[in-house]
């Protein structure tokens, strides 16, 4: 497990880079963390890093964003937060977004735990008592 020491804002774009480069070739990126301790900062931050054109909004309501980087390729954002049953899950068709090709950042996975592959990379975000973020990375 890798962890991550975000003191700032101004340290986001650093700690993105790292999370990118130790996540590789893995598509599907759950994000757990308490209210407000990040997840979605994080996702449009590496929506940013990955030039996603589109403006990048927690999907609360929709479940499902999708965004176009510049080359083209889709990003999928879920957050499952407001989920009551697995069955949602299953009536989105999960399983073409995560068993296909595209990037998966999930928020709330801990909702979907059991739909989500063996191979995702989880990502833990913990907020300090000085306001500073851990980011810890398992793959």
């Amino acid at each position: 497990m890798l962890s991550i020491e975000i003191p700032d804002l101004s340290k986001l774009g650093d700690a993105v880079k790292v999370l990118l480069a130790e996540t590789g070739n893995k598509r599907i990126i759950a994000f757990y963390g308490k209210m407000g301790a990040g997840k979605t900062t994080i996702i449009k931050e590496i929506c940013r890093q990955l030039n996603v054109s589109d403006t990048v909004n927690s999907p609360t309501f929709a479940l499902v964003n999708e965004y176009r980087r510049a080359d083209g390729k889709p990003v999928f954002h879920f957050d499952f937060y407001r989920i009551n049953k697995i069955d949602e899950a299953y009536d989105l068709g999960y399983e073409e977004y995560f068993y296909g090709n595209s990037l998966c950042l999930i928020e709330w996975p801990e909702k979907i735990e059991q739909l989500l592959p063996d191979d995702a990379v989880k990502v833990k975000i913990e907020e300090t008592e000085n306001g500073k973020r851990l980011v810890k990375i398992e793959k």
